[in-house]
């Protein structure tokens, strides 16, 4: 009778062979593909990344560009950062969603019990999402241009501004996955997120100069993660001084993973 080798939970077998490096990144990486596959299986759920920033550019400049900068044009260089923050700070919101549908249907179950690291399928769909921020960033970008929108900051200062803002959504959707790892329905996830990022798109530097607001909102507005984020890509792409945002920025950004990682992975073990 032959005797069948077992598998072990790094993925090599019992029987002496050596096991594959970096199981957890290889198993994240793996359900990344899986959420890639879905997201190519249903394009409707791109609409969020791909209209959603188009409307609001159009809407906004061609309504608002007039009375508030005095010309479209003008707005146009002021605005476009500033949706591109908005939306891709939105976008974040449908990990959250997503991952309360699939404990609703019971696919984690079925993760429990294969041989991966736990934290493999929120990392895996965190890393999924990439796809979607640099669909938002490319479709923001390609929309203004369009429109008249010009970066005089150079190639790799663009770059840079794109890169931020792609690392803050990452970083952003650990506070949309511990949402959905906490609440009993995706519908009461994409509630509680638009609470949370609705007034950071709106009471920021986003859509008017900080300093036309009223005083007891700036104090907000400039502590505000959004304001960092889009004053530091106003700067890279206007070739302007950034001053500090860049780096307060990437402290938000340390911060919400420092935080939120954490109080996810608590919430999901929990959870299954």
């Amino acid at each position: 009778m032959t005797n069948r080798p077992t598998v072990g939970a790094s993925g090599g077998a019992a029987t002496g062979a050596p096991p594959r490096p970096f199981p957890l990144l290889r198993h994240s990486l793996t359900l990344a593909k899986r959420s890639l596959i879905k997201t190519a299986r249903t394009p409707e759920a791109l609409i969020d990344v791909t209209l959603q920033p188009v409307i609001f550019l159009v809407i906004f400049v061609y309504i608002f560009g007039g009375a508030i900068a005095g010309s479209t044009t003008e707005y146009l260089q002021f605005l476009l950062p500033g949706i591109l923050a908005q939306t891709i700070a939105t976008g974040a919101i449908a990990i959250g969603v997503n991952l309360n549908t699939d404990l609703e249907k019971g696919i984690f179950d079925r993760f429990r019990s294969l041989p991966i690291a736990r934290s493999a399928p929120l990392i895996g769909a965190v890393l999924g999402d990439v796809v979607r921020y640099v669909i938002v960033t490319i479709t923001t970008l390609a929309t203004g241009y369009v429109m008249g929108f010009r970066i005089h900051g150079g190639i790799l200062a663009a770059v840079a501004g794109c890169l931020l803002a792609v690392l803050f959504a990452l970083s952003l959707s650990w506070v949309s996955v511990f949402v959905g790892m906490k609440v009993r329905t995706s519908g009461a996830v994409q509630g509680i997120m638009f609470l949370i990022i609705m007034p950071l798109s709106f009471a920021s530097s986003a859509l008017v100069p900080t300093s036309t607001l009223p005083g007891w909102m700036q104090g907000f507005v400039n502590v505000n993660p959004l304001t960092h984020l889009v004053n530091a890509m106003r700067g890279l792409f206007d070739g302007t001084p950034v001053g500090s945002s860049v780096w307060w920025t990437l402290a938000w950004c340390v911060g919400l993973v420092v935080v939120f990682l954490p109080l996810a992975m608590r919430a999901y073990r929990r959870k299954v």
